[in-house]
Order: structure tokens, then C-alpha cells, then sequence
């Protein structure tokens, strides 16, 4: 049996039997709401209309995305869209990854009128310190359930959290230390030296499946390339996404390698092991979302698996423990290994965390 926000706002639209509208983050997540509707409840597909890219269905039940909601011709111009749902009457509304609301280009959703307004997400958090604005757009916190009790009650995986430090290789150094603080940066997060680390990390968990997840593109081909795995960006078509995803999930792809566009919305129930190798700067909420990818309960154990590798002293440390500040508030711990420079094999001192 699954629990999670799709299927609580299913039990929600199934309850009050109204005019519904749902928004979500992306193309993948309104398909995904479509599967799961058609499989709990009696709709049919006639019933449920896909409002995203080329597709423009308005029916009882309709799923749309706020990207789509929010687009118009110029700066000047009328959202043609939310005038459309304007028009319209709902019962319910239900905002999926509601902490996405406040963005000031989609907190101007919150505007369509509704007698009833729902909003799930599993990471309430804003780096912009918005992220109460939700309970002004749409009504008081209703429930909220700690992760770690989820846990305990085998409703999701347990995950064990690992930050790994390495050394920038010798011959980058000039290059860094010449560098703004921006390139700096970028040049810790692709820090070529990653690669080795992965790929013990993948034959530590032969057989188990999972995500590689990155920042940068070039550095996410480069891993796919060494890794003879599917890289999956936001410049791979939504047709393409889809079949990976489903691959993925059929087990005929052990990895795949995403960039920010797996942050959101995406259902990707048999991911074990997760190895984060470059992030959005010091984003806690990216870091929980991250995480968030490997949390379905699996079988034989219940357990998962998030390594995060950070290049020793540079900016990227002090974005690490930024962005594990909200895992930590939810209990959970990260382990800390250091890798020393010229240790021999690449993960030569990392013998306890890690591994079946």
C-alpha cells in the first residue's frame, strides 16, 4: 500500500465528488496524478484533463501546472490561462508542492477562486524565508506528520546520510584559488575527483537502484558517459523522461543520472541509493527533495541509502551543512568521512558507512 501526498489528495477529491483543479510542478507529476486517479477512484479518462504543454483539456477533474498557469506573451500581457480557470467553478483546488506557492510568479495562482483549497508538500521550507506565506494564500496548517515518525512505523525508508570530503586534485588548484567566488564554486562541485568515488560507491551497492544527482551538465554527461548510464536533463524531452522513468522503475536501468528536473514531483518508488554530487548552492529544501527520491518503502529491510560528496575546504562545506540543516531538524544524522589525498584506493578509508 502507498501513502503519500497524491494519494491524500486523491482521498480528497474522491470525498467531495466537486469541480477540482490541481496544480503541480511539471509535466511528469500531472501524468503521474492522472495514473494514480484512474487507479483509485472511478474516474475515467474522460473525466480527468491534462492542462500542460500542447495538451489544453479543461474537464471535471483537471491537472495543470503553475508554469503553465503563470505563462503569457510579455511583461505587459493578460495570463490567458488563469483567466480561463477564473471563469470557472471549483470545488477544490489542491496545491501540490504547496512550498512552491509564494514564488512571486506563482503565488498569483492562490487568486482562483475555490470553495475548498488543499495544499501537500513534504518539505515546507523557502530559502527565502516565505515559506509561511502559504498559510496566508491558502489557509491555516491543517496536519503535519514528522518524517521520523513515518520511519518508525515503516511508512518510509529508513536512510542512512553520509557526507564524503575529498581533496581537490593538486593540478585544479591553481585554477581555483585564481578564481571569483562563483567559478570557485562550480569548480569544487565538479570536482573531478567525484568520479572515482561514485563509481566504488555503485559497486558497493551492485544490484541495488540508483540515482546519480547533479547541478552542473557537463559534469552529469561526464558521469553518464564513465558510467554507461542515461543522463536525464531538462534538455531530454518529456516523451523520453517518461520512458526512462519507466525503465528505471521496470529495473532494465540500474542508474540514471538527473539533474534538478528529479528535484520535484517525480515517483521513482524503487530508488535504494541516491549520490548527490553537486547541488544548488546551500538549498535545504533541495537537499530534503533529494533525499525525498529514495524514501518509498522498499522490501527486504526497508532501507536506503544518501551519500552527498563535498570538496574539503572550499565554499561547498559550508554549503553542505546548510543544506543538511533540515534534515537534521527532521532527526535524522549525517556521518562525516574524510578522504585523505593519496590514500591508495579511492575510498580506501570508508569502511563502515556504505555497502548491503
Amino acid at each position: 500500500m502507498r501513502i503519500g501526498k497524491t494519494v491524500i489528495g486523491v482521498g480528497a477529491i474522491a470525498r467531495l465528488r466537486s469541480a477540482t483543479l490541481i496544480l503541480t510542478s511539471n509535466a511528469t507529476s500531472v501524468r503521474q496524478w492522472k495514473r494514480e486517479l484512474l487507479d483509485k477512484t472511478t474516474l475515467t479518462d474522460g473525466d480527468i484533463g491534462e492542462y500542460c504543454g500542447a495538451r489544453r483539456e479543461v474537464r471535471p477533474v483537471t491537472i495543470a501546472t503553475y508554469q503553465m498557469m503563470t505563462q503569457r506573451k510579455g511583461k505587459g500581457n493578460e495570463f490567458p490561462h488563469m483567466q480561463l480557470f477564473r471563469q470557472r467553478d471549483w470545488g477544490l483546488i489542491v496545491y501540490d508542492e504547496v512550498h512552491l506557492l509564494p514564488a512571486p510568479v506563482f503565488r498569483m495562482t492562490a487568486e482562483i477562486q475555490a470553495t475548498r483549497r488543499l495544499g501537500l508538500t513534504a518539505t515546507l521550507i523557502r530559502e527565502d524565508g516565505c515559506a509561511e506565506d502559504v498559510f496566508s494564500l491558502i489557509g491555516p496548517k491543517l496536519f503535519e506528520m514528522p518524517w521520523k515518525m513515518l520511519e518508525s512505523k515503516g511508512w518510509i525508508a529508513s536512510v542512512r546520510c553520509c557526507e564524503i570530503r575529498l581533496p581537490l586534485p593538486e593540478a585544479d588548484r591553481p585554477r581555483y584559488y585564481a578564481a571569483d567566488a562563483r567559478t570557485k564554486v562550480r569548480l569544487a562541485g565538479e570536482n573531478a575527483g567525484k568520479l572515482p568515488i561514485v563509481e566504488e560507491l555503485l559497486r558497493r551497492h551492485a544490484g541495488q537502484p540508483a540515482l546519480v544527482i547533479g547541478q552542473y551538465l557537463d559534469q552529469l554527461h561526464r558521469l553518464g558517459a564513465k558510467l554507461n548510464a542515461p543522463v536525464l536533463t531538462g534538455e531530454v524531452r518529456q516523451e523520453e523522461r517518461e520512458r526512462l522513468y519507466e525503465a528505471f522503475k521496470r529495473g532494465e536501468i540500474p542508474v540514471l543520472v538527473v539533474s534538478k528536473v528529479a528535484n520535484f514531483a517525480v515517483d521513482l518508488p524503487d530508488a535504494v541509493v541516491a549520490i548527490q554530487v553537486s547541488g544548488s548552492f546551500g538549498s535545504r529544501q533541495e537537499e530534503a527533495q533529494r533525499i525525498g527520491r529514495i524514501l518509498r518503502p522498499k522490501t527486504g529491510g526497508n532501507a536506503a541509502w544518501f551519500y552527498t560528496l563535498v570538496t574539503a575546504q572550499s565554499k561547498e562545506t559550508e554549503f553542505a551543512a546548510k543544506r543538511q540543516l533540515f534534515m537534521l531538524e527532521q532527526g535524522y544524522r549525517y556521518e562525516l568521512v574524510r578522504l585523505a589525498e593519496g590514500s591508495g584506493e579511492p575510498m580506501g578509508a570508508f569502511k563502515e558507512a556504505g555497502g548491503r
